[in-house]
């Protein structure tokens, strides 16, 4: 019987379990994947390094540590721990009082339960259907769960889960590194090979429209703005669709028609943005290396609605959606619409993706706040592709500073082994 469980990756979908060799047996590795080409490669590359690992065990010792083997009757929750500065609405302003008293785990180190807390959140699980109608931050909601407003284990800060490179000094007492290198996913995608389209309005076209011209809108080969107003001096371009105070799906299903149209260049991605998202486009062909065109991609930072319930994934809008020309084919001949003009867009296209049956594929390089809504350990280990929202910040100085690079000093950041595709 295993006396601990170890979780490797923030990413969910397929789920690859390995029972390991005698010398390890009290250990079960869960590896988290999607359900997507690459990533699935990823796994068996994973769970291949493992074993092999294990089976040269009695040589060389693996990369884990005898600290895991003492749990025998202990609820345990191991991690490098991550925490808030100030609250922030994607941990819904949780301890807003002492947002730092409450720890995370980081996903990227890999985290630890002891299979004494295992069986117990299995039986919570079973019993007790979660309350969250959101799921927008895993790691941090993961964390409040096994919490349980006291009545559970707090995360224990473990200094051998780390996200060091691997070829760090550091990294010698470590059971967990982040890579060097990226995944050899081939070059960059041309930028021939992105369309980008900016959801904007007129009441923003003085505003937000003249910080993407100072800042990322030289970096795509093909941009058009949509908006209520057609302003040559942009320009932008008037879909016929009535700007909406909330949501924005029928601007959206809009755009995707005139994606397929002979109305815009021949492209094989299209990128979709609202007028304040921040965004690295060289980042972004890096990361589009790993993913085949041909196949229905749905890319961007996933959050979930009802997923208790049998509801369904997204990729929220602000940190930017990225559909392979095959997903758009296969949304718009499913005849998947808008229910009125101003509901979520993000959210009717989660719905229309999870009754085709499609993946929604995650990547933590996009994010939907800015960058001091998200812990400092956690952006320190990433190269991101984007920001979301202009509130209480200078926009062009973020840029300059999180997302702003030609395409050699992203493969310099790339090496250092700051990456997380």
């Amino acid at each position: 019987t295993p006396k601990a469980l170890i979780l490797e990756s923030p990413l969910l979908s397929h789920i690859f379990v390995l029972c390991v060799p005698p010398d390890l047996r009290e250990i079960v590795f869960v590896i988290q994947s999607q359900s997507n080409t690459f990533h699935v490669r990823q796994a068996e590359r994973r769970r291949e390094d493992l074993l092999k690992q294990a089976r040269g065990f009695t040589k060389v010792r693996l990369n884990v540590h005898a600290f895991f083997l003492w749990w025998y009757i202990l609820e345990w929750f191991l991690g490098k721990p991550l925490f808030d500065e100030e609250s922030t609405i994607i941990h819904h302003y949780a301890f807003a009082e002492n947002p730092s008293i409450f720890k995370y785990p980081d996903f990227a180190a890999s985290w630890a339960l002891s299979i004494p807390l295992v069986v117990r959140l299995a039986k919570k699980v079973k019993e007790e259907p979660l309350k969250s109608d959101f799921t927008i931050d895993l790691k941090h909601e993961v964390a409040l769960y096994i919490w349980d407003n006291g009545k559970g284990p707090h995360l224990t800060a473990v200094p051998e889960l780390c996200t060091v490179p691997e070829d760090s000094p550091q990294a010698s007492h470590c059971a967990t590194t982040v890579s060097k290198k990226p995944p050899l996913c081939g070059e960059p995608v041309n930028k021939e090979d992105i369309f980008v389209a900016v959801k904007t309005c007129k009441k923003f076209h003085s505003e937000r429209v003249p910080v993407i011209k100072k800042t990322w809108e030289k970096d795509a080969l093909f941009l058009e703005y949509y908006s209520d107003h057609a302003d040559p001096s942009i320009p932008t371009i008037n879909l016929g669709v009535p700007n909406t105070e909330r949501g924005h799906c029928g601007k959206t299903f809009a755009i995707l028609q005139r994606f397929l149209s002979s109305a815009v260049p021949d492209t094989k991605w299209l990128l979709i943005v609202d007028d304040d998202t921040l965004i690295s486009i060289p980042r972004l062909q890096v990361l589009l290396s790993c993913y085949d065109s041909s196949e229905p991609v749905s890319l961007g930072e996933r959050y979930g609605y009802g997923l208790s319930q049998g509801g369904y994934s997204y990729i929220t809008g602000g940190g930017g959606m990225v559909f392979s020309r095959e997903a758009v084919v296969r949304l718009l001949k499913s005849g998947c619409k808008c229910y009125s003009n101003d509901a979520p867009d993000d959210m009717v296209l989660g719905m229309c993706l999870n009754a085709l049956g499609l993946p929604v594929t995650h990547s933590p390089l996009f994010h939907q706040a800015r960058p001091e809504d998200y812990a400092r350990d956690f952006l320190a280990h990433q190269v991101p592709i984007s920001f979301h929202k202009h509130w209480n910040i200078d926009p062009i100085a973020v840029f300059n500073k999180w997302l702003k690079n030609d395409f050699t000093a992203s493969q310099d950041e790339l090496k250092s082994g700051k990456t997380e595709l």
